[in-house]
C-alpha cells in the first residue's frame, strides 16, 4: 500500500495527501462505468492507499457522489471534498449531459444563493450517505462556464454563497472552503471577497501552463491559501502526447497548433532523458509550495497502479533544467527537485 505525503491544507487544521483521487469518471465521464466496476475502482483505490477523494453533484448528475459515499461508508480515515453552485432538478428522463453518460434522471441549475448553497450541501450528503463532508468547494463561477452571465452570478455568489460557506465553515459542519473552477483569474478575484482556504484549479498551472505564476500563486503564499491541482494531463495531452493518430485534446477542446508544438518539443526531451511524460506531468505542480495536492481522474482499476508508478518515478534534475534551459517551462516554475528551496 502506497503512503502519501500529507501536507496541510490553508490555516486549517485539516491535511491532505500530495496524490488524492478525483471522481469525475466515477460519474460516467465520456462512457459509462457499471456501478460494479466503480465499486471495484474505489475499493482498489483505498487498498492502495489512496485517502483523499474529490467529488461533486456535476459529476454524473449526482451519479459520481453516490458512487464514493457507497464506497466510503463505514470508514472514517479519508479526506472527502465535494462541490456546491449546482442544484439537480428531476428531469423525467436520463440522457448523455455535458459529456456525462450518466442514467441519473435530472437536470442541473445554477444557485450561487445563501439558500441554494445551504441546499447544495445538505443534498450532497443525503446522496453520499455520509454524515461529514471534509472540503467544500463553489463550483464554476466565472466567465469561462457562465459567459456574460457571469457579471450576475459572481456577486451572488461573493455574497450569498460565500457567507453560507463561512457559516458552515464556523459551526465546523466543514473544516475548509474553496473554489473549484478551470480559470486561476476568478480565484483572484474572489480573495478580495472572502476568506478562502484552498482553491482547487483544473488544467491552469501545469506541465504546459504557468501563467499563474506571475501574480496568483504569489497572492495564495502571502494569504496561506493553499491549491489543489486537477487536469495536470491537461484533458489529455500530457498522457498521450502527439505521436499517435490523434485527435490530440487539451482544455476540453481539439488542441491548438501551438500546444501541440510545445508538446512535442517536451516529448523529444523526454526521450532524450528516458522521463514518462506522464510522470513529469503529474509530479510538475506539487513542486510549488503552494500546492498541497494533485488528484489526476481515475476511471479504470488498471490506471490506479498506472498512478502510483508516474508518481513514484525518479526524475533525474537534468530534465527539469533543460526544460528551463529550452523555454518549455517558466524560470520561475519550481520543479520537483528544488521544492525544498534548492
Amino acid at each position: 500500500m502506497a503512503s502519501f505525503q500529507k501536507n496541510p491544507l490553508g490555516k486549517t487544521e485539516l491535511s491532505i495527501d500530495a496524490l488524492g483521487f478525483g471522481c469525475a469518471s466515477l460519474g460516467n465521464l465520456y462512457h459509462a462505468v457499471s456501478d460494479a466496476e466503480a465499486a471495484d475502482i474505489l475499493t482498489t483505490a483505498r487498498a492502495r492507499g489512496f485517502r483523499y477523494f474529490d467529488t461533486a453533484p456535476h459529476y454524473g448528475q449526482g451519479l459520481s457522489e453516490r458512487r464514493v459515499g457507497d464506497a466510503l461508508r463505514g470508514s472514517s480515515d479519508y479526506v472527502l471534498s465535494t462541490k456546491v453552485g449546482r442544484l439537480l432538478r428531476p428531469a423525467g428522463y436520463a440522457a448523455e449531459r455535458h459529456g456525462f453518460v450518466s442514467p441519473m434522471p435530472f437536470d442541473m441549475a445554477y444557485d450561487y444563493s445563501y439558500d441554494g448553497v445551504m441546499r447544495s450541501f445538505e443534498d450532497s450528503l443525503q446522496r453520499l450517505g455520509l454524515d461529514r463532508i471534509d472540503i467544500l468547494y463553489m463550483h464554476d463561477i466565472g466567465p469561462v462556464t457562465h459567459g456574460d452571465d457571469d457579471r450576475r452570478l459572481f456577486p451572488i455568489a461573493m455574497d450569498g454563497g460565500y457567507r453560507a460557506l463561512e457559516a458552515l465553515r464556523q459551526s465546523g459542519l466543514v473544516s475548509a472552503i474553496g473554489l473549484g473552477v478551470n480559470e486561476y483569474e476568478v480565484c483572484e478575484r474572489a480573495l478580495d471577497y472572502g476568506d478562502w482556504d484552498c482553491f482547487l484549479l483544473a488544467g491552469r498551472y501545469t506541465l504546459l501552463e504557468q501563467k499563474a505564476l506571475e501574480t496568483f500563486l504569489p497572492q495564495c503564499m502571502d494569504r496561506n491559501c493553499s491549491l489543489i491541482i486537477g487536469g495536470a494531463y491537461n484533458s489529455g495531452i500530457l498522457a498521450t502526447g502527439v505521436r499517435g493518430k490523434g485527435p490530440y485534446y487539451y482544455n476540453y477542446a481539439a488542441a491548438p497548433e501551438p500546444v501541440i508544438k510545445k508538446v512535442a518539443a517536451i516529448e523529444r526531451l523526454c526521450d532524450e532523458f528516458e522521463v514518462s511524460m506522464a510522470a513529469a506531468a503529474l509530479q510538475f505542480p506539487l513542486a510549488h509550495p503552494a500546492v498541497a495536492s494533485v488528484i489526476p481522474g481515475i476511471g479504470k482499476v488498471s490506471r490506479i497502479d498506472q498512478t502510483l508508478s508516474l508518481f513514484a518515478t525518479e526524475i533525474p534534475d537534468e530534465f527539469w533544467q533543460a526544460l528551463r534551459k529550452h523555454g518549455l517551462i517558466r524560470d520561475d516554475a519550481p520543479t520537483p527537485s528544488c521544492r525544498s528551496g534548492g
